[in-house]
């Protein structure tokens, strides 16, 4: 393999974060990456010098107040939001799309829809179906190709009708790895009237992300998985955050974004998040891009050169994450996972809640597959060590 013409200083980004050393190899990422210094030090600075609750007339509580605005306008120009007030902040992404789908299905009853994928996390998909029961509306369910583990936009195409009321689907798959023309499907949607409501968690470590751009009504992402804490973000379109009245308590604001924050909102968290994004766009989401499609090719090369692994996906680079989903002949994906455990290089294996990719592909039954996937904090010499471990195990 040619070395990789790195474009981000690696050695330091790496030093950032005080997790990483040269003993473990982070190769887990996909289900929550590791923690930017500087997220540490926006959390305890949160709890040193302003830790309160909202709308109070002294010192801490004003000046979370004036935290949670700046955070709110962060997360806006990381998602290419028009203001802050289309954010959202909650636990999680799975959280927020369970009450999202509450909300966005409240008026609906017999006769409307709600489309989703066969590609999707779970929490994209079964919170639409819980909330479809209750409301007696129809799930449809666009297919993918299982070849290339893309949705199959024509199939969208041909699900989505008039009295569509909701389409969830995903940016990037993160079982497979494989990034969706989220804007054709955004655009289907607004063609026939649907909301579009975007899983981003599995894309926002990997690329740049333009809500406006793209056209879609909500999109969610968490920031644990782009090197934050454990909270979610949400935007939607401030129109259709108006419009649609949000479940809360009684004396909680009526105005968006505030009226859809449920209970006390994790301040320090959302204190962390801002300083994640603010880590991410000093660097420059460009910057990751190009170097992870490095990291991308050398993981697909060396996968697919060692004899007996079969991976999952599209071969082309434009519509992939640093992501692979992979089984080596003859192992179990468990036995896989633990193997390369022992030697410190972390990975995951199942289904990962991509629960019917993973029965689209007939291997849900047998344990899944492994999953790898880098980010810009891994370097060339991570990959090769994990490439030997893999070889090692399919010999």
């Amino acid at each position: 393999m040619n070395p990789i013409a790195s474009t981000i200083d690696v050695a330091a980004v790496r030093a950032g974060f005080p997790s990483i050393d040269d003993r473990r190899v982070f190769l887990d990422n996909p289900g929550g990456t590791q923690v930017h210094g500087s997220v540490y030090e926006a959390v305890e600075g949160y709890y040193r010098d302003m830790n309160s609750n909202l709308g109070g007339p002294f010192a801490t509580s004003q000046a979370t107040d004036a935290m949670l605005e700046e955070a709110r306008a962060a997360a806006a120009g990381f998602l290419g939001a028009a203001s802050g007030a289309e954010i959202v902040f909650g636990a999680n992404m799975t959280t927020l799309t369970m009450h999202a789908s509450r909300i966005l299905t409240r008026g609906l009853g017999p006769g409307d829809e709600i489309l989703v994928t066969g590609l999707d996390h779970d929490a994209n998909v079964a919170p639409w179906m819980l909330a479809a029961v209750d409301r007696g509306v129809t799930v449809r369910q666009a297919g993918i190709d299982a070849e290339s583990c893309l949705v199959d936009v024509d199939d969208f195409a041909s699900k989505l009708t008039g009295r569509t009321r909701v389409a969830a689907f995903g940016w990037a798959s993160n079982g497979a790895g494989t990034v969706n023309d989220v804007a054709r499907l955004a655009a289907l949607c607004r063609e026939t009237g649907a909301i579009s409501y975007v899983d981003a968690v599995h894309y926002a470590p990997h690329g740049t992300i333009d809500v406006g751009a793209i056209g879609c009504d909500f999109l969610v992402c968490s920031a644990y998985k782009f090197f934050g804490p454990h909270v979610g973000v949400l935007y939607g379109r401030a129109e259709l955050l108006a419009q649609h009245r949000p479940y809360k308590v009684r004396p909680a604001p009526d105005e968006a974004p505030h009226s859809w924050e449920t209970g006390t909102i994790n301040m320090e968290g959302i204190a962390g998040t801002a300083a994640a994004i603010r880590y991410l766009t000093g660097l420059g989401m460009e910057q990751v891009t190009v170097y992870e499609r490095e990291l991308s090719a050398r993981l697909l090369e060396g996968l697919e050169g060692i004899a007996g692994v079969i991976v999952y996906g599209t071969r082309d680079l434009d519509r992939r994450c640093p992501t692979y989903a992979f089984n080596v002949a003859g192992r179990h994906p468990a036995e896989v996972s633990a193997a390369l455990g022992e030697r410190d290089i972390f990975v995951w294996d199942g289904n990962y809640y991509a629960l019917e990719l993973m029965q689209r592909l007939g291997i849900e039954d047998s344990g899944g597959a492994v999953r790898v996937g880098a980010v810009h904090y891994n370097t060339p010499a991570e990959i090769d060590a994990f490439l030997e471990g893999v070889a090692a195990l399919a010999g």
